[in-house]
């Protein structure tokens, strides 16, 4: 359990991997995550889970297959389960991600982008 509260600064200080999700925090059964996106993610959807997308810095596009829908700083998006989604960002974005734990970042579409689950920092 978590005695202290969380710095988004310092999480985001430990890692540069892009597009790979590190968990900093738990409740119930969902995760909170933070990551560092840049250029084109996958298409994907998640069948059995919502996903919502946090912007603490930075743009984020969020391509869906009849519109994009833009992320500015200090703003979320969520996207029904079972849509097919492709993250976009155009340069370096810091995101914030809650799911439930277990949840793969590629959903169902995998390749060299799946990133490992449950990696805390």
């Amino acid at each position: 359990m978590q005695n202290s509260p969380v710095n988004f600064a310092e999480k985001f200080s430990k890692f540069n991997d892009l597009w790979s999700p590190k968990v900093i925090a738990e409740m119930n059964n969902y995760q909170f995550k933070l990551a560092k996106v840049e250029g084109e993610f996958v298409w994907h959807e998640h069948p059995d889970t919502d996903e919502v997308f946090i912007v603490l810095e930075g743009q984020l596009d969020i391509e869906l297959r009849d519109k994009t829908v833009t992320l500015h700083e200090g703003e979320m998006f969520v996207v029904p389960k079972g849509v097919e989604h492709k993250p976009v960002a155009k340069s370096e974005c810091k995101i914030m991600l809650v799911e439930p734990k277990g949840v793969v970042n590629t959903g169902d579409s995998g390749g060299e982008l799946t990133a490992e689950t449950d990696v805390w920092i």
